[in-house]
């Protein structure tokens, strides 16, 4: 499990690293997918110096970094690189948090180089944890952006969508960002509306999820239909409709809030 109550402070040769190549985890051609490096490996591979590392936590009881490599790094005959996304379910859980973890960092790092305030060079602080502006000492810590995920129900039936520009590879929940000044519940009430143009109640709990693209946490729910019929918002959603829970479509796997969501749901029935 990866442990980040504690940061590493100074990379070792026997470390544990991952690496990434703009979106994308990159591994050994013949080795497991998202298998971690060493950060002598990454040192061999690409020349990177342990001071370009960024610290990720512990894992499997060693420090554990992350490394940013340019695309056309990555060799052809040697490695592979795959997008964070397709880990899903091939890699366990708890690396696959790894990876999440690490690529969000990297991807804070990388678009904090200068200060939003005064436009100045930034540079790392507090062990990792922070970004320091060199010129007017603004101070920024890594950004999560809060969204809901929801299952509407009608009676025995689930509303499940896909949404636009994604060919139809599985139906799933509805979720959107929340706005400032929104509790979750009304977040969950609007985006419903806005994506599919029907009126939901009994707004509840279900778990949350830390979802790496590139840098979300998912607040999950279950919501009843009360009034409306499907009207979608085209720009979101291709399609939605009404499911029975032995009828269902393509949907998301396991790992996924919205797959958790869609297996409570017809288990407790």
């Amino acid at each position: 499990m990866l442990d980040i109550s504690t940061l590493p402070q100074r990379a070792e040769p026997n470390d544990w690293s991952l690496v990434f190549a703009g979106r994308n985890a990159v591994t050994a051609m013949r080795g497991t997918p998202g298998s971690p490096w060493t950060v002598k490996e990454v040192g061999n591979l690409w020349g990177l110096e342990p001071s370009l590392a960024l610290p990720v936590g512990h894992w499997q009881g060693r420090a554990l970094w992350a490394f940013a490599i340019a695309e056309n790094q990555v060799s052809q005959t040697e490695q592979i690189a795959v997008n964070l996304y397709s880990l899903l379910g091939r890699v366990e859980d708890n690396l696959f948090h790894a990876h999440g973890r690490a690529y969000q960092l990297l991807h804070w790092a990388r678009t904090h180089r200068h200060c939003g305030q005064c436009g100045a060079a930034t540079g790392m602080t507090e062990g990792g944890r922070a970004i320091l502006c060199s010129e007017c000492a603004f101070r920024v810590y890594p950004r999560v952006s809060p969204c809901v995920i929801v299952l509407v129900s009608k009676g025995e039936q689930l509303l499940l969508a896909a949404a636009a520009g994604f060919q139809k590879r599985f139906y799933s929940t509805l979720a959107g960002f929340m706005e400032p000044g929104e509790s979750c519940e009304q977040a969950v009430a609007r985006e419903v509306r806005e994506e599919v143009g029907i009126e939901v109640g009994n707004i509840r709990y279900f778990s949350s999820q830390p979802w790496p693209f590139p840098s979300q946490v998912m607040l999950g729910f279950f919501a009843d239909w009360v009034s409306g019929s499907l009207a979608l918002n085209e720009e979101e959603i291709e399609d939605a409709d009404w499911f029975d829970a032995n009828a269902l479509p393509p949907t998301p796997p396991m790992t996924s809030i919205s797959g958790q969501l869609i297996s409570h749901f017809i288990n407790s029935r």
